[in-house]
């Protein structure tokens, strides 16, 4: 029968064999760098890629290590603009012999793993006889000594022979410092001593909150297990077993000198990127979004920066809701921060989003990193439909006035005749067509016919205000706007046409909450009641006739219901 680590082995071959291969990097670490002769360790390779990559291959492992079982990870993130699939396989080793032994380099994806040294140690006899029992704990943790926040690996194996009826294994926990569990636990079987135990392995991220010594308090197991294999009873007893792990200290080292604690993030690796921006020019009010992504090994997401933009001139900047998360790759905390804004120009020219860094501590090699995302600049023209004022014409050359009064001379007396007489002609036709129209029908069906549209969509505004969708508010509300100002073009110039300040506040509300719903709430009642009444315009745009009595064209309350007639 084929073991279950062959059988992972073969299917991942099956998956992958038939696929391109392209690895972006391959790396190879060890939970621990010593153990005795009989113990076991974890070799941890992570792999990312683009496209999939083919199978690991093994075999340099077999000369001086037993394959006992393994397992594997997988996550998918977005590096710039493209998915990213990081790959984590945990192989569980058992050296053969005693000695400095080296792992040896590793294929997978036409990328090889640095070698990786392991000592192991003759057994102790004393373990040897704890060993000797029906269950007992190992613990460990690595490195021994890391900076405060920097993420610690701690390991956890259980051991125990026969059967396990029953059993409750507590998790560590201490003062001073962090402590979250690491993915699934590895199942898997070693030879001790002519015995065979089962074992139970798990990982913990452990993060110190302050400098010092720090130490895990005992790790206890208490169970009970039955030896199927007694031929002395039909049904065997269950025999109650208790473990319990060494305390393991460690050193946690403060932040160092010189290095602003208000930015201080140790992580084994960190990335900073967003989504591509399109590309050419911007108009004024088209919004862009811009997405940026920070991702970082070794930490949670609550200890990364949030990010964000600062003011930009000539712009107004919206922040979407931000998506955050910390996963488990397997033997390190992955924490992601993701956050999108919307970017309006608000006037024509050069519209400029500044440099963004995160400051960072490389764990790896003991030195301050900074990752960074450029400036980058667009053109923005006016809006579609708005002429620009081109700066040329206020610095003009004295002599240009001149040339154009000059040309004007120039014209003869008939051509102003002739325009004169087609500007007439036109005029004629125009009255006779308006004339022969009033024919027809009322006089009053212009106006009717206005108050019938303005009646439709100020009660399609009413009934949106009560739903949440910004979106529909915005669009229902410009759409009853433009039957009394046809030339409206967006929000921005409905706010700048009205008096009221309440009602430009409720705009300028409305159209944040477009881009950011989850955090101005819902305000559709409020945006209702400053327009109960209709729209207050300002002197500096056209106002209807006099005899137009707004407020009784509108027969509808805030809540959408008719208003009863009152007593003169």
């Amino acid at each position: 029968m084929m073991k279950p680590w062959r059988l992972f082995l073969f299917a991942l071959f099956m998956l992958f064999a038939s696929m391109p291969a392209w690895a972006v990097e391959a790396q190879a670490s060890l939970d621990r760098d010593r153990v005795q002769l009989g113990e076991v360790v974890t070799l941890n390779v992570r792999v990312r890629w683009v496209t999939v990559p083919q199978p690991i291959d093994l075999k340099p492992l077999s000369r001086d290590f037993d394959v006992l079982a393994s397992s594997s990870d997988t996550s998918v993130a977005i590096v710039n603009g493209n998915p990213a699939v990081e790959l984590t396989i945990g192989i569980v080793l058992q050296p053969k012999h005693v000695g400095a032994l080296t792992i040896p380099p590793l294929s997978i994806a036409g990328q090889q793993t640095s070698p990786v040294r392991l000592d192991v140690d003759p057994p102790d006899p004393v373990q040897a006889a704890v060993k000797g029992r029906d269950a007992y704990l190992e613990a460990s943790i690595e490195p021994a000594r890391g900076y405060v926040g920097q993420q610690l690996q701690y390991v956890l194996k259980l051991y125990y022979a026969n059967t396990l009826s029953a059993g409750s294994l507590d998790d560590p926990k201490a003062d001073g410092m962090s402590i979250q569990r690491l993915g699934n636990d590895l199942n898997y079987e070693v030879e001790q001593g002519g015995r065979r135990y089962h074992v139970v392995e798990r990982h913990y991220a452990v993060l110190p909150l302050h400098a010092g010594h720090l130490t895990i308090p005992p790790v206890a197991f208490q169970g009970e297990v039955v030896d199927l294999n007694d031929p002395g009873t039909f049904f065997p007893n269950a025999k109650p077993v208790n473990a319990a792990t060494p305390a393991v200290s460690f050193d946690a080292l403060d932040i160092p000198a010189g290095v602003d604690k208000q930015t201080w993030l140790p992580v084994r690796d960190l990335k900073l990127t967003e989504d591509d921006l399109p590309g050419g020019d911007l108009h004024v009010g088209q919004a862009v979004t811009l997405t940026m992504l920070l991702q970082a090994t070794g930490t949670s997401y609550e200890s990364l920066p949030a990010l964000s933009l600062p003011p930009i001139d000539g712009a107004n900047v919206y922040p979407d809701k931000p998506l955050n998360g910390t996963r488990a790759d397997g033997n390190a905390l992955v924490a992601r921060r993701q956050q999108g804004f919307a970017i309006v120009p608000t006037r024509p020219g050069t519209l400029t989003i500044p440099e963004i860094t995160v400051h960072w501590w490389n764990v790896a090699t003991g030195q301050p990193e900074v990752a960074r995302l450029p400036e980058r600049q667009f053109h923005v023209l006016p809006a579609p439909g708005q002429s620009a004022i081109a700066p040329a014409a206020t610095t003009a050359a004295p002599s240009a006035p001149a040339t154009v009064t000059t040309a004007s001379t120039q014209v003869t007396p008939w051509r102003w005749v002739a325009l004169a007489s087609l500007g007439l002609w036109v005029a004629s036709i125009a009255v006779w067509w308006y004339r022969r129209r009033q024919a027809f029908r009322p006089v009053a069906a212009p106006m009717v016919s206005r108050v019938q549209s303005t009646h439709r969509l100020r009660a399609a505004f009413l009934l949106a205000a009560r739903g949440g969708d910004a979106a529909a508010q915005a669009h229902a509300l410009l759409a009853w706007a433009r039957t009394e100002r046809p030339q409206l073009r967006h929000l921005g110039e409905l706010a700048a046409a009205l008096a009221h300040p309440d009602q430009r506040e409720a705009v300028v509300a409305l159209e944040r909450r477009r881009y950011a719903a989850a955090q101005d709430g819902d305000n559709g009642a409020l945006l209702a009641e400053r327009f109960a009444k209709g729209f207050t315009w300002s002197r500096s745009h056209a106002s209807l006739p006099e005899g137009d009595d707004l407020p009784e064209l509108y027969p509808f309350d805030v809540h959408g219901g008719r208003k009863q007639p009152t007593q003169d």
